[in-house]
């Protein structure tokens, strides 16, 4: 598994944007794609403001994902993924994503798993270069064209990298493809 030293220095608005082109990067192979920031969604408790709404249609229907991005210095906890759940059967939406720069508790991973709730936590780029050896760390060499954000992607007991460049993990975050291997 990656070690992701430090959250992300990122401004909370930085962080949605990235997570949006994430999510627009890997959703354009998909017919009628759509993101919003800051989209006004209605449901049942009310009115939400939702970081990123994606849509898209996809075996004759169409899907509505909520996303939100927890811009905190603390690992998100249950409760915000709870808040999510809420969120997403109170609008009707299909799935949930949540966002974090700097991790998920354990109860936070196990509920998002019981509900199907995507969790991802965005790192620099960098963090997608990593080595095995026992030596100290190699930086990743100037030729490797690493973006500057990626995903890791938390589900059952391993983590995943979702970027530009791994649309097939961050479809099966928005539940478009199989998690079988």
């Amino acid at each position: 598994m990656p070690f992701i030293k430090e959250p992300l220095s990122i401004s909370p608005r930085e962080f949605e944007l990235a997570v949006k082109g994430i999510l627009d990067a890997s959703g354009a192979s998909i017919p009628s794609y759509e993101s919003s920031h800051l989209e006004p969604v209605i449901g049942f408790g009310g009115e939400y403001i939702i970081d990123v709404v994606a849509r898209f249609r996809a075996l004759g229907a169409d899907f509505v994902v909520l996303i939100e991005c927890k811009h905190h210095k603390r690992k998100v906890e249950r409760q915000d993924v709870q808040v999510l759940h809420s969120k997403v059967s109170s609008t009707g939406a299909h799935k949930g994503m949540l966002f974090s720069v700097s991790g998920f508790q354990s109860g936070a991973i196990e509920y998002a798993d019981a509900h199907g709730i995507a969790l991802i936590q965005l790192a620099a780029g960098s963090s997608s270069w990593f080595t095995k050896s026992a030596g100290p760390e190699t930086p990743p060499p100037p030729f490797a064209n690493i973006p500057e954000y990626v995903g890791w992607w938390h589900h059952d007991t391993h983590m995943s990298l979702v970027s530009e460049r791994f649309g097939e993990y961050t479809l099966k975050a928005l539940g478009l493809a199989s998690n079988e291997p």
